[in-house]
């Protein structure tokens, strides 16, 4: 099955499921989904940081301080944190994400979805997929935050990064 057929829960402003549809159709649409972003940290500390391939449907070639993607029809966000996070890692046996908030992603222009921010330390080596990762590092918290008005970021990954230090701030 390709990525525009995988089945997502459409929902509501609340959060709640209203109709499933192909992916494809779901962002041709414009209809709200779900989203995991999971903030990936080496043992050191680093943050890893990789740029998207020009074959992704939603935002390609750009970079991304997360790993993640959409929730699956039926899939909780535990469940979509890991397999994501494996997933785009390119490992197994990865630490279960720590759940830390969720916020409702907006653009304006018909791009919108419920996202749920996690953390998760890997110490193994990865291997990212070839079809989702075309460069990647762990790079200091300090390097990614120098790097930002550099790089052109996924706007959902900016987003989730802005709130993502007002939520580390608070605490």
């Amino acid at each position: 099955m390709s990525a525009a057929e995988e089945i997502l829960d459409i929902v509501d402003e609340q959060d709640r499921v209203v109709d499933r549809v192909p992916r494809g159709r779901a962002y041709a649409e414009g209809l709200r989904h779900r989203c995991v972003f999971i903030e990936a940290r080496d043992a050191e500390g680093r943050i890893f940081v990789h740029r998207r391939t020009p074959t992704k449907l939603v935002f390609p070639s750009l970079y991304d301080m997360f790993v993640g993607g959409v929730v699956g029809a039926g899939e909780s966000y535990d469940d979509a944190a890991l397999r994501e996070a494996e997933e785009e890692l390119g490992v197994t046996g990865l630490p279960r994400p720590s759940f830390l908030f969720k916020f409702l992603y907006d653009d304006g222009a018909g791009r919108s979805w419920w996202s749920a921010v996690y953390e998760v330390r890997c110490e193994l080596p990865v291997r990212p997929q070839a079809e989702e990762v075309a460069w990647h590092d762990f790079l200091p918290e300090a390097e990614v935050e120098r790097l930002l008005p550099r790089w052109e970021w996924v706007p959902d990954g900016l987003a989730a990064h802005d709130r993502l230090r007002e939520f580390r701030s608070a605490r």
